[in-house]
């Protein structure tokens, strides 16, 4: 309980402040996490195409609310070689099944219950964001979500495609 108190402050932290780096940079590190389609899927088969990781968990609201901007900007660039990874990082993952069964959401969601991917990405935040070019690199790095970050995301994974 103290340690979802301590996210929800961070959480709002992050809120009060735009969109910022970290220290995550280079190639982007591998990973392998389940689906809620049940197969696995892992970031280096990935390469070649643009990939967004979006870290959230269900008690977030900004992680709720930044869904339906992912959805789309998925839906406009997929077929551009654009892959999107909702990365859910809730120990019971009950939840999150219920708050995916209120979104209509095309794109994978992944379950990392053990926070091991979130650890290795440095996630302080929910949401956190990481933006991947097609060579495998981490690009830009978000922390939280205000309205108008989607233009952000759009205008950055716009670039990344036409590379």
């Amino acid at each position: 309980m103290l340690k979802k108190l301590y996210l929800v402050v961070f959480c709002a932290a992050a809120l009060a402040s735009a969109p910022a780096g970290s220290k995550i940079e280079g190639v982007a590190p591998d990973f392998a996490l389940k689906s809620a389609s049940g197969e696995n899927i892992r970031l280096s088969e990935l390469r070649g195409q643009v990939v967004m990781i979006n870290f959230w968990a269900s008690w977030c609201g900004p992680c709720r609310q930044e869904m339906p901007h992912l959805e789309a900007l998925y839906q406009r660039y997929e077929p551009l070689g654009f892959a999107l990874l909702g990365v859910n990082v809730e120990k019971d993952r009950r939840k999150a099944d219920k708050m995916l069964a209120d979104l209509s959401l095309s794109f994978p969601v992944l379950f990392d219950s053990r926070n091991e991917v979130s650890e290795l990405y440095e996630v302080i935040a929910m949401p956190s964001t990481v933006i991947i070019d097609r060579s495998g690199k981490v690009r830009h790095v978000h922390h939280g979500y205000k309205p108008g970050y989607e233009e952000t995301y759009q205008e950055q994974v716009r670039s990344l495609v036409k590379e």
